[in-house]
């Protein structure tokens, strides 16, 4: 490792205030592999395909994928561009903070917080929906909501455990994870290829619209359906959440938010092509319990087809063992600046593993409760209930794309106030293109947005509701005259500072100075 550059990263974040209490142990590729794991083109593209293909048809893949990856890479630029100047794990929320104030970056963490909590609860189901009926077929039970929900939270279980045990081990893991995932989509391409049963379609299939197998129109029908892609391309701000245990930050984060959304356009789109050619019965997969195990059972038969299977459930754990990763990092940085409740508690770090355990298993807990608050609705109001995938999915993309919007809109505002200028921005900077791609940015976040709690997912959009107003009250009952923001940090005294990095760096088993190059 290089000294100067790790003693370079601790000065830049030294000087927010803020001590270097995580172990700074990723590197380029590392900082990289979290944010392309978190996407997973093998869960997000994979656990929605119904939704895709039911509303938009086969056209969804063709045309719905590389539309919405389109403007997620503009979404993507705009955010590397602000880690880049202000490398904090607190990411979106202290940006908020920096070019606006701290009530606006209060609000901010919180959305981005009721995001996360989607995401990982969306993630970690999706793998229990894959997992579920693959362990029945083993077992001999009949796998139903219950015994997903079961599934689910043994998931949750798994992913707690192995990030509070550190970041090494989890940085491992998603280095294996990227790989994993680049070498399933290529086997599942070649088999689709060579060994579908029938053969592929004709490539103009894959480009087919007007025809959808929902009761919708078309054109509504292909907004909804945009669910699939958009949620897929998630959770990339991750690179941004673990830029304070990333070396050179400022250009290695901000490349690994970019880089994982153009890589998992590419990978994602290829192995759309393929699944999609292999559909012989459209009606069929439609009409299926879970789509994508359709396609590929009846394409590539029911042992091979099911071994790729359980390969991709894999891969999807791994996607969640990110997501909780993320989630954590993100509420710790919120807690040290106290805009939590019981902020002492979850902004706490392990002295033994220095990760932020607290903060980790809370994002366990509320990512559980969110699926069991929907489990309830759907007990009490079958009739009525959209999926729970579709309603978790649905409340991450909003939460996460608002948050994301915020500080895009905050840079545009603080410069043409001539407060944010071309000196205040870091090594990874878009140049005189930003203004142009920071507006093209939030133009579809409001658009995207507006369709995710359209119908039929209005619960997503009332649970949002509920959400915003119970925030609101929080503010003006507490936060408004009590939370200092991020700036608070900055009365700290750079000995105190230091001191604080000290405690850590004496902890028996931890040597700081041992971090290496992910």
């Amino acid at each position: 490792m290089n000294t100067s550059h790790s003693e370079q990263d601790k000065a830049g974040l030294n000087s927010f205030g803020y001590a270097q209490e995580l172990l700074r142990g990723m590197g380029g590729f590392s900082n990289f592999a979290i944010s392309f794991s978190i996407i997973s083109i093998l869960t997000g593209a994979v656990s929605l395909y119904g939704h895709g293909f039911t509303y938009g048809g086969p056209g969804m893949m063709g045309f719905g994928w590389p539309l919405v990856a389109l403007f997620v890479i503009f979404i993507a630029a705009s955010m590397a561009e602000l880690a880049s100047a202000i490398p904090t794990a607190g990411a979106l929320y202290h940006w908020a903070a920096v070019l606006s104030n701290r009530r606006v970056g209060w609000y901010t963490a919180w959305i981005n917080l009721i995001g996360q909590v989607g995401i990982v609860a969306g993630i970690d189901y999706s793998v229990a929906t894959f997992a579920d009926p693959l362990l029945a077929g083993i077992f001999g039970y009949s796998p139903n909501n219950t015994s997903t929900l079961i599934v689910f939270g043994v998931i949750l279980l798994s992913h707690g455990v192995l990030n509070h045990r550190g970041i090494r081990l989890v940085a491992r893991l998603n280095d294996f994870s990227a790989w994993y995932h680049i070498a399933i989509v290529a086997l599942l391409i070649i088999s689709l290829g060579f060994f579908t049963a029938g053969g592929l379609q004709p490539v103009s299939y894959l480009f087919q619209v007007g025809h959808t197998f929902s009761d919708k129109p078309y054109w509504l029908a292909f907004l909804v359906g945009l669910l699939q892609a958009q949620w897929t391309f998630t959770g990339y701000d991750a690179s941004c959440h673990t830029i304070e245990e990333t070396h050179e930050p400022r250009v290695r984060a901000a490349w690994g938010v970019f880089t994982s959304v153009a890589f998992s356009f590419v990978f994602g789109f290829l192995m759309l092509a393929f699944v999609t050619l292999s559909v012989h019965n459209g009606k069929g997969a439609a009409g299926a319990g879970n789509a994508f195990i359709y396609v590929i059972s009846h394409a590539l038969g029911g042992t091979f087809g099911g071994i790729i299977l359980w390969l991709v459930t894999l891969a999807m754990w791994f996607c969640g063992l990110s997501s909780v990763t993320s989630f954590s990092r993100m509420m710790y940085a919120f807690s040290r600046d106290g805009g939590m409740p019981l902020s002492r508690y979850w902004g706490r770090i392990s002295r033994r593993y220095r990760t932020p355990a607290h903060a980790i298993w809370l994002a366990v807990a509320l990512s559980f409760l969110l699926a069991v608050i929907d489990y309830i609705d759907a007990k009490l109001a079958p009739q009525s209930h959209f999926s729970t995938l579709a309603f978790l999915t649905a409340v991450s993309v909003v939460g996460l794309y608002v948050a994301y919007g915020i500080p895009i809109y905050l840079k545009l505002r603080a410069e043409a106030r001539g407060i944010f200028l071309p000196k205040h921005k870091g090594p990874w900077s878009l140049g005189s293109w930003s203004k142009v791609v920071n507006i093209i940015s939030l133009a579809w976040i409001v658009f995207i947005c507006i369709v995710m709690i359209i119908p039929p997912n209005l619960i997503a959009g009332y649970a949002l509701g509920i959400m915003m107003i119970a925030l609101i009250i929080m503010d003006l009952v507490h936060y408004k005259a009590h939370f200092k923001g991020p700036e608070a940090a900055l009365e700290h005294s750079i000995e105190e500072v230091l001191a604080r990095e000290a405690e850590f760096e004496t902890v028996p088993g931890i040597d700081a100075k041992a971090a290496r190059h992910g």
